[in-house]
């Protein structure tokens, strides 16, 4: 009975643990960090990227997220959903096009106030020329596309 108890509770456990990173991966991620490590809060309130630096980390649905300064990592974590990147962090002009992609995160626009990122400045360029229609696509094809495993290099 003991025996039977305890591989109970390590199968407990070990459900628990595959629940608990579930989320894992919500955003794409290189390295470990959500944006290559640039700060979502800089994007937003800088309009430009920044670097985030190890000292100031916070953790959301599963993700490092990186912080220039410790106001920047209060901010977010006082409202995350105001400074993630949209569709998890993956290049928004795909998600428009059906797929996830990788981003550069130097390619980035801030549009009323939201962050979306691209794969590259070519590709942002291509964002840009129709971002309302874009943005109309990818909050479409989101739902399914985030189910999606596959990242486009």
């Amino acid at each position: 009975m003991k025996r039977y108890g305890q591989t109970l509770s390590l199968a407990v456990c070990g459900i628990i643990l595959s629940v608990g990173n579930a989320t894992a991966g919500a955003f794409f991620e290189r390295n470990g960090l959500a944006i290559d490590g640039y700060d979502p809060v800089a994007y937003v309130t800088e309009q430009k990227p920044v670097k985030g630096l190890p000292e100031f980390h916070a953790e959301f649905l599963g993700s490092t997220f990186l912080f220039a300064s410790a106001l920047h990592r209060e901010a977010f974590a006082a409202d995350p959903a105001k400074y993630a990147p949209q569709y998890g962090g993956y290049c928004a002009y795909g998600m428009a096009k059906g797929y996830k992609a990788k981003i550069d995160p130097e390619a980035f626009s801030v549009v009323h106030d939201t962050l979306y990122l691209n794969y590259s400045e070519t590709v942002r360029t291509r964002w840009l020329s129709d971002v309302p229609g874009y943005i109309q696509q990818a909050n479409t094809n989101w739902p399914e596309v985030q189910k999606q495993t596959k990242v486009r290099d």
